[in-house]
C-alpha cells in the first residue's frame, strides 16, 4: 500500500513538473511576443475605446478598453502597456482549471494533465499574447465552472459571490459573456440537487451579480440606441440558414488538431452518460453550451468572420474529463499522447508565426504568402512617413478606413488627430458608429475642415481585391484636388501605403464631379499600374 501511494505521488510530482514547466516556458514567449509585436487592428481600434472610457461602445461592452486603459496607466504607453493585464488573465485561467479538475474527481496527477492539455491547445495556449475580449471571456467562463463546482459541493455562500462575478465580468466583456450565464443556468435547474438549491440565497446573490455585469450594456445601448445591440445581433448575422457552416466541425478539427478534438467530443459523449454525478454533469452541460448550441447558432448566424474560437471554453472541462478518463480505462493512452503531441506542434507553428510577425525580418519572409501578416505591420513605417513629409506640416490625417486610422493613432499615441472615411468596413465590423460619436468620421471631417488641406492616408490592400478599383476610384468623390505624394512599397510591395495632399470640399456636391474623377483615376492609373 504504501508503495502504491508512493508511485502515484511520485507520478503526481511529474505531471506538476512537467505542467509548470511548459507553463513557465510558455508565459515567458508569450511575455516576449507581447512586448514587441505590434498592435493588431482590433487591438489598437480597442486601445482607442480605452481612450474615451464609456460604459460600452458600437461593437462591445467596456471591460476590454478598461484592461487597456489601466495597462497603458500602470506601465505606459506601448504594446506591453496595452497588453500585460491581458497576458496575466491569459496566465490564471489554467491554474484554475487545475484547481477545478483536483477536487472535481480528486485526482491532482489527472488535474495537472488536464492543464497541461489545456495549456497545448493552440487557441488556449496563445491566449493573452493580444490585448483581446476572448482572453478576459475565457477567464470568467473558467472562474464560473470552478465557482459552480464549489457552490454545489460546499455549504457556503462565497462560491455564489464567486460564480455572480464571474458572470458579470462576462456580461462585460462580449455579448458571448451570455453563454457561461446559460450553461450555468441549465446546470442549476437539470438536476433534481441543485435546484433545491434555489431555496437558499446562494443562486439569488449570484443571479443578482450577474445582472450587474448587464448595466454597463444597458446603459451605452440606451445612450447609443441601440447601436452595439444592433450590430451584434442583427446586421452582423443572417440568421438564415447557410450550408457552407456545417464545415464547422472541420474548422474545429483544424483549431484543436483532429486528434485531439474527437477524443474531445469522446469525452463530452462519456461525461453525458454519467451526468448523474455532480462533476460529469457540470462538464457535460458546459460542452452542450459552447459546442452544441454554438454549431446550432452557426449554421445561422455571422458567416463572414473568423468563430473557430467560440466554443473554446467548452473544451476546457472537457480535458480533465479526457484525464480522468483515460486514466480509469487504462486505454486510449497512445491516442492521447498522439493528441497532445500534435497539439503542441500546432501551438508551436502558431506561436513561431507570431514570432516571424514580431521580428524585424520575419514579415518580410513571409511577403507573398497567404501567411504575411497584414493586419500587424506596416503602421509604424506609416506614421514615421507621414511625419516627415513637409507638405503635410500640420494637416489632419485622413485614413480611407478605420483600422488604418486606429494604428496611425497608436502609432503616434494619440497626438495627431486623425479622421476616417466612410469605408464599407467600417459598418462591417460595427464600428462606424463608434467612429461617428468620436466626431472623427466623415460628416465631422466635412463639419470641421470644410475648404481645409488633409493628409490622405490609404492601406491599398485593406478591401478584398475584387473591391479595390472601385474603393479608390472613389476617393475623388470624397475629397478634391488630390494629388499623390508618396507610396510605401511596404515587405516587397505587400504592404502598399499611399499618400495624398487633398483638400475637404467646401460643399460635399462638388466633391466627385466626374471629369475630374476619370482624370484622377487615368493619373492614378498611370502612376501606379493599378
Amino acid at each position: 500500500m504504501a508503495t502504491d501511494e508512493g508511485s502515484v505521488a511520485g507520478a503526481e510530482k511529474r505531471w506538476r513538473a512537467v505542467f509548470v514547466a511548459v507553463f513557465l516556458l510558455l508565459s515567458i514567449f508569450k511575455g516576449v511576443l507581447a512586448w514587441r509585436l505590434q498592435p493588431f487592428v482590433d487591438e489598437a481600434f480597442y486601445w482607442q475605446e480605452s481612450r474615451h472610457l464609456a460604459w460600452g461602445y458600437s461593437d462591445l461592452p467596456p471591460l476590454t478598453a478598461w484592461l487597456i486603459r489601466l495597462g497603458e496607466a500602470l506601465a505606459g504607453h506601448g504594446p506591453w502597456g496595452m497588453r500585460w493585464p491581458f497576458l496575466l488573465l491569459g496566465m490564471a485561467w489554467p491554474w484554475l482549471l487545475v484547481a477545478f479538475a483536483r477536487r472535481a474527481f480528486g485526482d491532482a496527477r489527472a488535474a495537472w494533465q488536464a492543464g497541461l492539455g489545456c495549456l497545448l491547445l493552440p487557441l488556449a495556449g496563445t491566449l493573452g499574447v493580444l490585448a483581446l475580449p476572448d482572453v478576459p471571456l475565457t477567464f470568467a467562463a473558467v472562474l464560473a465552472i470552478y465557482a459552480q463546482w464549489r457552490a454545489a459541493s460546499e455549504n457556503r455562500l462565497w462560491p455564489w459571490w464567486l460564480l455572480g462575478a464571474a458572470l458579470a465580468l462576462g456580461f462585460m466583456t462580449h455579448y458571448r459573456g451570455a453563454m457561461p450565464a446559460l450553461t450555468a443556468l441549465f446546470f442549476g435547474i437539470t438536476d433534481a440537487r441543485r435546484r433545491r438549491l434555489w431555496r437558499g440565497a446562494g443562486p439569488w446573490l449570484a443571479v443578482l451579480l450577474a445582472a450587474l455585469g448587464l448595466v454597463p450594456l444597458v446603459i451605452s445601448n440606451w445612450q447609443q440606441r441601440g447601436a452595439s445591440l444592433a450590430f451584434q445581433l442583427v446586421e452582423r448575422n443572417p440568421w438564415r440558414f447557410h450550408a457552407d457552416a456545417l464545415a464547422q466541425p472541420l474548422e474545429q478539427a483544424l483549431a484543436c488538431t483532429p486528434v485531439l478534438y474527437g477524443l474531445l467530443l469522446w469525452a463530452a459523449w462519456q461525461a453525458w452518460r454519467r451526468r448523474h454525478e455532480t462533476a460529469w454533469h457540470l462538464i457535460a452541460t458546459q460542452a452542450i453550451g459552447f459546442l452544441g448550441l454554438y454549431f446550432v447558432l452557426g449554421l445561422f448566424a455571422d458567416d463572414l468572420r473568423f468563430r473557430a474560437h467560440w466554443p473554446l471554453p467548452g473544451y476546457l472541462p472537457l480535458m480533465a474529463a479526457l484525464a480522468v478518463l483515460v486514466r480509469e480505462r487504462g486505454a486510449m493512452r497512445g491516442a492521447l499522447v498522439a493528441g497532445c503531441g500534435l497539439a503542441a506542434l500546432g501551438l508551436s507553428l502558431g506561436l513561431a508565426w507570431l514570432g516571424l510577425a514580431a521580428g524585424e525580418h520575419g514579415p518580410g519572409w513571409l511577403a507573398g504568402s497567404k501567411l504575411f501578416p497584414s493586419h500587424f505591420v506596416g503602421w509604424r513605417e506609416a506614421a514615421r512617413e507621414a511625419t516627415r513629409l513637409p507638405e503635410a506640416a500640420g494637416l489632419p490625417w485622413v485614413a480611407d478606413n478605420f483600422m488604418l486610422a486606429a494604428e496611425l493613432d497608436f502609432a503616434t499615441a494619440g497626438r495627431h488627430p486623425i479622421y476616417v472615411l466612410d469605408n464599407p468596413l467600417n459598418a462591417k465590423h460595427g464600428r462606424a458608429v463608434q467612429v461617428a460619436l468620436w466626431r472623427r468620421d466623415e460628416t465631422a471631417l466635412r463639419a470641421e475642415h470644410a475648404g481645409d488641406a488633409v493628409l490622405l492616408i490609404v492601406d491599398e490592400t485593406a478591401v478584398r481585391e475584387r473591391d479595390r478599383l472601385a474603393w479608390l476610384g472613389s476617393l475623388c468623390a470624397r475629397l478634391v484636388e488630390l494629388r499623390p505624394r508618396e507610396r510605401l512599397e511596404l515587405f516587397a510591395g505587400a504592404k502598399p501605403i499611399a499618400f495624398y495632399l487633398a483638400r475637404v470640399p467646401v460643399n460635399p456636391l462638388v466633391a466627385g464631379d466626374p471629369a475630374a474623377c476619370v482624370a484622377w483615376r487615368a493619373a492614378h492609373v498611370a502612376r501606379y499600374g493599378q
